[in-house]
């Protein structure tokens, strides 16, 4: 099969940093090539430079050819019309690719007009299809909405939708199903899959869902700093990986068939630094079997539940003032001290209001949240404050949670201002504890959220939301923008956090592997509803509900045995 695309020693330099070191790449006509790797290992700079879009000021050398042109020789003209119709791509985060000022359809009918002939009214037409081909509900009346009043998962099957909308012959997937539910992921897959057949359309998929990459790549090529450590066929590269790196990749990937649990496993790390003459280098600790880790810290006079919700429901009001929408019907549930209680479900089921509500960000309509036996519901702010510091939480963003304007310490030291803590000195001391106690070195007080990788980010929300000794932390989806190996240094932490200081969890994700390795009992959630709920092991093995199995269903299985370290 003759290939689509070549490159040939590509390199990207942004001016002394040298992003991508001389890679070579082939995708032939109709096949899926995965490049996986950790963020910062140059798998973005790499689809952007096939694209001509890296951004000044970053220069491209090497051979990029596309079915025989070359790709770097291109005049500005003719590359604006091989974008979007020949050679398209999914961009990862849709939020910073969409314009916050024109409606979804306007945007995909723009995309249309550009590369084909279409009067407006045909364009508008094709534009409701493709919305309701990537599964976007009611594509008649979303077509005309903005951006900000679609859910993250949504607005990225608007640019899927926009993607696909001239059928390339080449679509580069940069992370396209990272913020999705697993339903609507499969779908996603599914349908780029579709398209792949009909068309003879060939894939670059960047992930660092290795589930996905077994189940839907044809071949894989593994990047570390800048290079290619490692190309094969998938089912080689998951059965008998070569480079040190790989193996660490796969070991520390989490996947429902492992049956991992965080009471008996410490997941592997992969830790970087660099060698005696400056190169990269890496170690990648193995898993290992973990101490006993503490399952309740209750004392003697904490009789009952750390917290424990009967009957709670939340309404939101209609846009157009008429009615409500239920968005929490008649939840009930109960987490121990020291516990880990997961929920999942698909977006828009109910999970992250519910969780807004137990901290009293949104109103409860109805019901109970009793938090140490207190009943949170009917108090007022100035009697809610003294309960507020046993109860915090992680969010999914943590660049979004954090103040930009202000260093770590000033972020830290003003929570504990808000909160009568302490003296200017004693709170920097605290501070510079808690950073270090969630792996960040006591230099980092002194420096903004930006300055930190994605990780980094997330260990200083933790440390945020521990610098108040709260008993309870909900974590909302707290990895799931991270690389696999991040990911596991994040929960590995939120294991031996959970252990020194007695913690229990509320923790949300999509993903039901994570859940899998982190939770005592799990919830599922699904139209505002607990439809099912059961110990960790059971759930997995004997669903109940038919929601339940369709979650299941949905997840990509790992169809290989990996010879992970």
């Amino acid at each position: 099969m003759a290939n689509l695309l070549e490159v040939r020693d590509l390199r990207v330099d942004f001016g002394a940093h040298r992003a991508v070191r001389g890679i070579d790449l082939d995708i032939a006509e109709g096949e899926t090539l995965a490049l996986v790797g950790e963020s910062g290992c140059g798998k973005s700079a790499t689809a952007l430079s096939l694209m001509r879009l890296v951004p000044s000021p970053g220069r491209v050398t090497g051979s990029v050819r596309f079915d025989g042109r070359d790709v770097l020789a291109l005049t500005p003209r003719e590359m604006r019309a091989l974008r979007g119709r020949e050679i398209s791509m999914i961009f990862q985060e849709p939020m910073t690719s969409l314009n916050p000022v024109l409606p979804v359809g306007a945007q995909i009918v723009e995309t249309l007009r550009q590369h084909e002939s279409l009067s407006k009214q045909a364009a508008t037409k094709r534009a409701v299809e493709l919305l309701d081909l990537v599964r976007i509900p009611e594509p008649h009346r979303r077509v005309s909405d903005y951006p900000h009043e679609l859910s993250g998962g949504q607005r990225q099957r608007v640019m899927i939708a926009m993607a696909v909308a001239c059928r390339p012959r080449l679509l580069i997937a940069d992370e396209p199903t990272t913020a999705l539910d697993v339903t609507i992921q499969a779908r996603i897959l599914e349908l780029l899959g579709e398209l792949r057949r009909e068309l003879s359309m060939s894939l670059l998929l960047i992930t660092h869902d290795l589930g996905v990459v077994a189940q839907h790549a044809d071949r894989v090529a593994v990047m570390l700093a800048g290079e290619k450590v490692e190309e094969a066929p998938v089912a080689q590269l998951f059965t008998q990986p070569q480079h040190a790196y790989t193996r660490g990749l796969l070991g520390a990937s989490l996947n429902l068939s492992n049956e991992l649990h965080y009471r008996d496993w410490k997941l592997p790390e992969i830790r970087h630094g660099s060698s005696s003459d400056g190169e990269p280098a890496f170690n990648v600790t193995p898993l290992a079997p973990r101490n006993a880790v503490a399952g309740s810290t209750a004392k003697p006079d904490e009789s009952g539940p750390l917290l424990s919700i009967k009957d709670l429901t939340v309404d939101y009001a209609h846009r157009n003032g008429k009615g409500a929408l239920r968005a929490v019907d008649g939840v009930s549930f109960d987490i121990a001290r020291g516990e880990t209680v997961g929920l999942v479900g698909e977006s828009g089921c109910g999970k992250s209001t519910l969780s807004k509500a137990i901290v009293r960000l949104v109103p409860a309509s109805g019901g109970a949240i009793r938090l140490r036996g207190a009943d949170l519901v009917p108090l007022s702010e100035r009697e809610l404050r003294p309960h507020r510091r046993h109860v915090q939480m992680v969010f999914q963003d943590p660049y979004a949670s954090l103040n930009p304007r202000r260093t770590v310490g000033e972020i830290l030291e003003t929570v504990m201002a808000v909160n009568g803590i302490g003296d200017a000195r004693q709170r920097r001391t605290r501070a510079a504890a808690m950073l270090d106690r969630v792996g960040l070195p006591g230099a980092a007080l002194e420096r903004f959220p930006h300055e930190f990788s994605g990780g980094q980010r997330q260990r200083i929300g933790i440390a945020r939301a521990l610098i108040l000794e709260p008993a309870l932390l909900i974590c909302d989806e707290p990895v799931s923008a991270l690389d696999v190996s991040i990911q596991a240094q994040i929960l590995n932490l939120l294991v031996e956090l959970k252990r020194d200081l007695g913690l229990a969890y509320l923790f949300i994700s999509h993903d039901l592997s994570v859940v899998r390795y982190i939770a005592d009992r799990v919830h599922v959630m699904h139209g505002g509803r607990i439809v099912e709920s059961g110990h960790h092991r059971d759930i997995w093995r004997s669903p109940q509900h038919a929601y339940t199995r369709t979650l299941l269903d949905a997840v990509p299985a790992r169809q290989f045995d990996a010879q992970a370290a």
